[in-house]
């Protein structure tokens, strides 16, 4: 069955985009889990970017409470405090905290060590340039830390290309990306080590409204790698919200 595009009409009026970006990632757990070795294990990650909000109480200085001392009548040394000084810099920061939608892939036989995550890009993560470049440092922290990482952008109402961008921010091109680039794509990447030189290795799809989705492959090791089914995943997804 063909991609949708779930940010326009017909089907943004009966059905938000955020419904399909919160049971995709659910369904392929589902499949992932089914395909696994025995000693890997899968979990979703939903965090939904917002305003933090930070207790008054624990910034609040008690003026009751006196400064420790630098050691006690006892003989016993007390804990020393730092008095607080005007910092040199105070400025008004919009720190970027932006959705995730995350499926990530653990190897419980070396302490439940993150070996793979999958990215289902969504708006927010499109639509500034500091949200695209903490979306970018992400992926591009995972792949140091030799985490694979798979890319899904179908969304249609921003034309920006986050696989371009990282790409840029390793300081690398990939000569397969036409210019402008296709905004809509599904890529899977790592970052290996062989003969102690970094060596990035991408498989890029172009997406399409109106067309199937790929397979990508979600590398759990230098040699070892499963199948992640997007069609199959999206399709039950869309099953299950009765998205026609």
């Amino acid at each position: 069955m063909p991609l949708r595009d779930h940010f326009r009409p017909p089907v943004n009026l009966r059905h938000a985009w955020d419904e399909l970006h919160g049971q995709w990632p659910a369904m392929m757990v589902l499949q992932l889990a089914r395909c696994l070795p025995p000693d890997y294990t899968t979990a979703l990650r939903v965090h939904l970017g917002g305003a933090v909000e930070i207790d008054v109480a624990a910034c609040e200085q008690r003026e009751s409470q006196p400064a420790a001392e630098s050691s006690r009548e006892n003989g016993e040394t007390a804990t020393a405090t730092w008095t607080a000084t005007l910092p040199t810099l105070r400025i008004e920061a919009d720190l970027p905290d932006v959705d995730e939608y995350e499926v990530r892939v653990y190897d419980v036989s070396r302490d439940r060590r993150l070996v793979a995550a999958v990215e289902l890009v969504s708006p927010s993560n499109k639509d500034r340039p500091e949200t695209r470049r903490a979306f970018v440092a992400k992926c591009a922290a995972l792949l140091q830390q030799r985490v694979a990482v798979a890319i899904v952008d179908a969304v249609t109402t921003r034309d920006f290309h986050l696989y371009a961008e990282l790409l840029t921010f390793l300081g690398r091109a990939d000569a397969s990306v036409a210019d402008p680039p296709s905004p809509l794509y599904a890529i899977a990447c790592r970052a290996t080590l062989p003969r102690q030189r970094w060596l990035f290795e991408a498989w890029r799809h172009p997406l399409a409204i109106g067309q199937p989705l790929p397979a990508l492959p979600l590398w759990l090791a230098d040699d070892l790698a499963v199948t992640l089914d997007l069609e199959a995943t999206y399709e039950e997804s869309c099953q299950v919200l009765r998205i026609p």
